[in-house]
């Protein structure tokens, strides 16, 4: 078989040749510009989080969680200090990179960065929500309709669960703490849950919220922080693959996806369980603010 030598290539091959060289850093350039271009404030950082399935940018919102925003920021950079006991040192490392979309839950959520999956644990300290519930409505929402059916935002499933979620708060806050105190306090009982709203209900759970900020709901691109309760937020975060407002108070808004949620949606093309190692689990290779 003949051997081809660049002479004897046609000037249509060269052609192809440089319009692939030129347009493979454009088309990776227009990435940016599209998610610079789709950012709500330019003054807010840009990520740029690189998956093993692709990138995706993300703009902080600073103004509506600036301490929350500020960590994060911090540990993608290796700007907060962490002390290994094993090693008798301390580290600064870019806290993200390497780890894994250990939770995936398809046309749900993906989540990275739990503290659980890294040698180093979690930051200290926790830090506070960054939530205003008034702004998200929660005020004005009841927990029960006047039927007295329960408000589908809650996402109560059975009986028992709402007993959990509702009434054990409820009878704590009006110092109900034996069986024998439910019948006095019948009335007073039904009085409150026809009052209670939800984000009363949040407050009985511990949950507090500030008024001063601006908050937004989760909805299909937020990037929201993950956490075993109220004012427990770490390095965890999650990114939303559908509106879910059944968390909206509950979860510190840090974030929305501005360009690659494509990306974010193959991730989660394959469920996770966290419990157990997955070697399909997609990788996050790094997280750098780019502007």
């Amino acid at each position: 078989m003949p051997r081809f030598s660049p002479t004897d290539r046609s000037a249509g091959f060269w052609f192809a040749l440089v319009l692939l060289l030129t347009l493979s850093p454009r088309s990776s350039y227009a990435d940016l510009t599209t998610a610079r271009q789709a950012m709500e404030d330019q003054a807010n950082p840009l990520m740029l989080m690189t998956t093993s399935q692709g990138a995706i940018y993300m703009e902080l919102l600073a103004n509506e969680a600036p301490d929350n925003v500020a960590r994060f920021i911090e540990l993608a950079e290796g700007q907060v200090e962490f002390f290994d006991e094993v090693a008798n040192a301390t580290f600064t490392p870019r806290y993200y990179d390497g780890m894994r979309f250990h939770r995936v839950l398809p046309g749900f959520v993906i989540q990275g960065g739990s503290p659980s999956y890294h040698p180093l644990g979690a930051p200290e300290p926790m830090l506070a929500d960054e939530i205003n519930a008034t702004a998200l409505g929660l005020d004005r929402l009841p927990v029960l309709s006047e039927d007295g059916s329960i408000n589908p935002m809650l996402n109560v499933g059975n009986q028992e669960e709402f007993a959990r979620r509702v009434l054990v708060p409820l009878y704590r806050e009006l110092g109900i703490e034996t069986v024998s105190e439910l019948d006095p306090a019948e009335d007073d009982i039904v009085t409150n849950l026809r009052g209670l709203t939800v984000m009363r209900l949040y407050e009985y759970e511990g949950y507090s919220y500030r008024s001063e900020l601006q908050t937004r709901g989760i909805s299909r691109g937020t990037v929201a922080l993950a956490n075993d309760g109220p004012n427990r937020n770490g390095p965890e975060f999650f990114i939303a693959l559908r509106n879910a407002d059944w968390l909206n108070g509950r979860h510190t808004v840090i974030g929305r996806v501005v360009e690659g949620m494509d990306i974010a949606d193959r991730i989660s093309g394959v469920a996770i369980d966290p419990t157990a190692f997955n070697p399909q689990s997609s990788i996050i290779y790094s997280i750098r603010r780019i502007n």
